[in-house]
């Protein structure tokens, strides 16, 4: 008998409704009323908010440090400090605006998420190849994938469940409302090849510290990081082209810029080195652009090479 895709179920289910989610909903109520109100008001709310985030979130912001430091040598401390305080302030203003993605109409999206070098995207699709996008875990990453999907670009992606089951169902809801597939990392790889062979493209996030087995060490920003280069292979098995994507969003002007970049040429890619030293550069392009908007409390350097002692 032949299993059944691990994608997420966007189906509502009473469960869901259980008095032990009684706080979450609380909270998905709070977030939808921040979906709601327009971005002039609701801005300036989560700057103040922001501050207070900065005071008990002691734990991320000490692993922002670190890999701050670790990648920018150069910066002082009072410049790490400055881009700590700009990180924080951009999670907490794009996380209370986020809701909007599936609460309000695909006019909005249009509206706040201005999207540049699209031609790459038509020219692949127009040569009959999918495309995989290249973005590391950057704040605005659901932007990202929600306006690429509303250009009729079928796409499917990979995540971790929440242990909560009503925040799981919440999230995964809001990144598949235009029909992308989400699937459970327990799916591997594999489930990600069917898909690129019937023609869907998928956002790959290569970045993450998998560990030593299988990873590479190449260079990255100021140090060097442990990469699982895996995509060349599923660009050649799947006939596909890589291209990183970025994100940013402009408090001034109150949207998000998305440019989708040139594809990665696939002789770069030609063995495990030289694709990790290609997606390594495809991230640092992709973090440069908006240093401030990267999830640098995540644990992206926790695998170093032998002899170096741990980082956190």
């Amino acid at each position: 008998m032949s299993r059944k895709p691990k994608y997420f179920d966007r189906r509502f289910k009473l469960e869901l409704l259980h008095p032990k989610y009684f706080f979450t909903w609380v909270g998905i109520a709070i977030l939808v009323l921040f979906g709601l109100m327009p971005a002039w008001l609701r801005d300036p709310i989560a700057r103040q908010l922001a501050k207070l985030v900065i005071k008990i979130a002691k734990k991320p912001i000490s692993v922002a440090r670190i890999n701050l430091t670790t990648c920018f040598p150069e910066k002082s401390s009072a410049e790490i400090e400055s881009l700590v305080k700009e990180n924080i302030e951009n999670f907490v203003m794009i996380l209370l605006a986020q809701s909007e993605l599936m609460v309000r109409s695909t006019a909005n999206l249009r509206r706040r998420v201005n999207l540049m070098g699209f031609e790459h995207v038509e020219q692949a699709r127009a040569a009959g190849q999918p495309v995989i996008f290249i973005m590391p875990h950057v704040w605005g990453i659901e932007y990202a994938g929600l306006r690429l999907n509303l250009e009729d670009v079928p796409l499917a992606s990979m995540a971790k469940p929440h242990r909560n089951g009503l925040f799981n169902w919440f999230n995964n809801r809001m990144r598949s409302s235009l029909g992308a597939n989400i699937y459970m990392r327990e799916a591997g790889i594999r489930a990600l090849l069917s898909e690129l062979k019937n023609n869907k493209s998928f956002f790959y996030l290569p970045d993450e510290d998998l560990g030593p087995e299988k990873s590479v060490f190449a260079p990255f920003l100021g140090t060097v990081k442990a990469t699982l280069p895996v995509v060349g292979r599923l660009a050649q098995a799947g006939n596909a082209q890589v291209m990183p994507v970025k994100i940013g969003y402009d408090q001034k002007a109150r949207r998000y810029d998305l440019t989708v970049m040139p594809a990665i040429a696939p002789e770069e890619m030609k063995g495990k080195e030289n694709e990790a030293i290609a997606l390594n550069k495809a991230v640092e392009q992709v973090i440069l652009a908006y240093p401030e908007q990267y999830m640098w409390f995540l644990k992206v350097l926790k695998t170093r090479p032998e002899g170096e002692a741990p980082l956190y």
